[in-house]
């Protein structure tokens, strides 16, 4: 039963806001690889901002990086990080952190403890260990820190969140949520997404993170409290795996040192199970569909073939009308005005102008992260462990 004429229930008032151009919003980039160039297209696209400098670990990376983006007057003659946030010349309001996930701690903390505001790329960090002190630094300094999760800003994933918010499934007791791709190892731009030391964590911080994200932030960010991991690399250390040979790189096995598919079950306060798993390869075209089952009905998201932070189709609520079992079919909401990502960037300035709250803030991902720390360190221990977060 599809119920259209109700849907004003779960409709959300958008309001449009000016911008002040009067006062150029001054941000740096620090590393300036294949995601940095979503930053730059969604950058370009604010009246007020200005593109100032730029790091990059490999020398002549940044510059070559701005002047294919077109982007011109930008500085770049910086060995480090650290450079870069200490020429104070160029009147820094932000830095947007584009690099590889080892190195999202080091120059978050630094850029915080120097007064800047943080757009740090996800996943937040490797391990939780990290994620606090990332944390530590941010309440220290007072600025904003934001973590990419450009995903939350997708229609489809603000009606899921109305829905559980109406009450219309009740108590909440279990949800299951993944994706996955049956051949999709990121190695197109090089190697940096599955050596150990540079990506730290494989599909689970890739994409697992945005899976996560969409249930969690749905049903309020329980806390983890106990979790049962699972991690493998069947895949990605195999010299035969179909997109190593179509591209001639069947050395990418020997330096695959993360994870290709993941799983976890854990246990959330609030009495909430959560059934988790993440594929970049598997022999299936998908690791079936997410679910949120509550004590008055159930919805049912459906599943993408690539996970890509949005959905396969209409949502359903499976409940009970006047005593039968009905299937209320919510259509699938459509992304008007700007891309997700200068959506993301641009509530990132606007909470650094005006004095807001960060938009995607650590207080949720941390969990998010621990989560995925808790799921590889229940795997390479081979039991259930239980999740602590430090207090910050």
């Amino acid at each position: 039963m599809a119920i259209n004429d109700n849907l004003d229930a779960f409709k959300e008032v958008h309001s449009e806001t000016s911008i002040d151009t009067s006062k150029k919003f001054r941000i740096g980039f620090i590393g300036c690889g294949w995601i940095a160039g979503a930053h730059l297209r969604a950058l370009k696209n604010q009246p007020d901002v200005e593109i100032v400098a730029g790091c990059d670990l490999i020398p002549g990376k940044a510059a070559k990086f701005f002047e294919e983006g077109g982007v011109e007057g930008v500085k770049t003659d910086y060995a480090s990080h650290k450079e870069m946030i200490d020429d104070k010349s160029l009147n820094l309001d932000a830095v947007t952190i584009c690099t590889y996930n080892r190195q999202h701690a080091a120059p978050a903390i630094y850029a915080l403890e120097n007064g800047l505001n943080v757009l740090l790329e996800k996943p937040f960090t490797v391990t939780l260990e990290e994620a606090v002190e990332v944390m530590k630094a941010e309440k220290k300094s007072g600025k904003i820190l934001s973590i990419g999760f450009q995903p939350r800003l997708d229609e489809n994933m603000k009606m899921i969140k109305r829905i559980v918010e109406s009450g219309e499934l009740g108590k909440i007791y279990y949800i299951q949520t993944g994706g996955g791709r049956r051949r999709g190892i990121p190695t197109p731009f090089g190697t940096t997404f599955i050596e150990k030391e540079t990506g730290g964590i494989g599909a689970l911080g890739d994409i697992g993170c945005y899976s996560l994200d969409m249930l969690l932030n749905a049903v309020g960010y329980p806390k983890p409290l106990t979790v049962t991991g699972y991690k493998s690399a069947f895949f990605g250390t195999d010299p035969n795996y179909s997109n190593y040979v179509k591209s001639g790189h069947p050395e990418y096995a020997e330096k695959f040192g993360v994870d290709d598919f993941a799983a976890g079950f854990v246990r959330l306060e609030g009495d909430i199970i959560l059934d988790f798993r993440i594929s970049w390869a598997m022999n299936m075209d998908t690791a079936g569909d997410a679910l949120i089952l509550g004590t008055k009905g159930g919805l049912r998201i459906p599943s993408t073939e690539c996970w890509n932070g949005s959905i396969g189709g209409p949502l359903k609520i499976y409940h009970e009308v006047a005593g039968s079992q009905v299937c209320t079919e919510i259509p699938v909401q459509k992304n008007e005005g700007p891309s997700l990502f200068e959506k993301k960037v641009r509530a990132f300035i606007d909470a650094c102008k005006n004095g807001g709250t960060a938009p995607i803030p650590s207080s949720q991902i941390v969990i998010n992260q621990a989560i995925l720390d808790g799921i590889c360190k229940s795997a390479e221990l081979g039991h259930e462990i239980e999740i602590t977060i430090p207090e910050v």
